[in-house]
């Protein structure tokens, strides 16, 4: 038996690609998945999974994150997707960025705030994320699952786990600041309200919480930023995704140099693997799909655009298996040096 902790990345409703992944690795009877750290999208699929795993084990877990992705659009709609659907999603993403109505949402957006509609706001994910069996995603049974958000007030990463979590947990990790209000939870220590948005800032997706000593050594990174980008942005939407990319990224590049770091004092004797976690780490990305879309499939969900990207997260979680399934709990598989160099 393989056991890996996986780490989900944020994107919005790119995080289909990860609903792919995740649905070839729960076929697989010789992986078992101990731990799961997850920030926006990869939060509530990382909620899904396991409130699916609980309920019906790995045929259950599929069934929960198909259940949750049909619900934000990822469904065949007969004579728009006979068309739609024979575009590349590329091309989709590129046409919708140049479409007038979202030039004119964009230019919206930059001139006023969420707290603008008062009392009428209401969170469009809120009624699905409602509806995830907490008495599941919060049990000590299955897979352990931590949920990133961003404190909006110190700037730090919160971390919520175990009964901590809930539907406005996972709304906080998802919380962009230009598009939702800040989501606020009482603090059970000091019993004030804290302020919370997207944990993409501070953690995308936070590592630490996996290196308690009963879970595995094996990360399994799920990457839905690309961390290059060849072409020089230059329309106002390509600046904003691509420095989002890169603050996105930051966080989780941080943490890499960390764990690179203690790796060459494990191996050059300097630290004993008793006293340090040496973390094993692995990726499964599609770069090259992920540049080939625009910032607005990442807000404005196409059922074609989700089906494509969870075919290609099957895909490349099918090409991870095939080369690197024997690495899994013996050695890195990700040249540390080279992603953050």
């Amino acid at each position: 038996m393989k056991r890996i902790n996986l780490a989900l990345q944020g994107g919005g409703a790119h995080g289909a690609f990860t609903w792919g992944v995740l649905d070839v690795l729960l076929q697989d009877e010789e992986i078992e998945i101990a731990g799961i750290t997850g920030t926006s999208a990869g939060a509530m699929n990382g909620a899904a999974l396991k409130a699916g795993l609980l309920n019906g084990g790995r045929d259950g877990a599929r069934q929960n994150l198909d259940w949750f992705w049909q619900q934000l659009g990822a469904i065949e709609l007969p004579g728009l997707d006979l068309w739609l659907g024979a575009l590349p999603p590329s091309w989709i993403s590129q046409g919708m960025e140049a479409s007038w109505p979202f030039i004119a949402a964009d230019a919206l957006q930059r001139f006023t705030s969420p707290y603008a509609l008062g009392s009428l706001y209401a969170h469009p994910l809120r009624g699905l994320v409602e509806r995830l069996r907490y008495d599941l995603v919060c049990a000590d049974q299955g897979p352990a699952l931590f949920v990133c958000a961003t404190n909006v007030r110190s700037g730090k990463a919160r971390v919520f786990q175990g009964a901590e979590i809930s539907t406005d947990a996972l709304l906080a990790s998802a919380c962009l600041p230009t598009l939702f209000q800040a989501v606020e939870i009482t603090d059970p220590t000091t019993g004030t309200q804290e302020a919370y948005w997207d944990g993409g800032y501070t953690g995308n997706p936070a590592l630490w919480p996996l290196y308690s000593g009963d879970l595995p050594e094996d990360v399994v990174i799920i990457n839905i930023n690309p961390l290059r980008r060849e072409a020089l942005p230059v329309t106002p939407q390509q600046i904003s995704n691509r420095i989002n990319e890169i603050s996105f990224n930051a966080s989780l590049l941080s943490e890499l140099r960390a764990v690179a770091f203690v790796q060459r004092l494990i191996a050059q004797g300097v630290l004993k693997r008793e006293e340090k976690r040496d973390v094993k780490v692995h990726r499964i990305a599609d770069d090259e799909l992920m540049n080939s879309l625009s910032v607005v499939t990442k807000s404005w969900p196409v059922p074609s655009v989700l089906l494509h990207l969870k075919e290609a997260g099957q895909a490349a979680a099918k090409a991870f298996l095939a080369e690197h399934k024997t690495a899994l709990n013996s050695h890195s598989t990700v040249d540390l040096s080279e992603m953050y160099g």
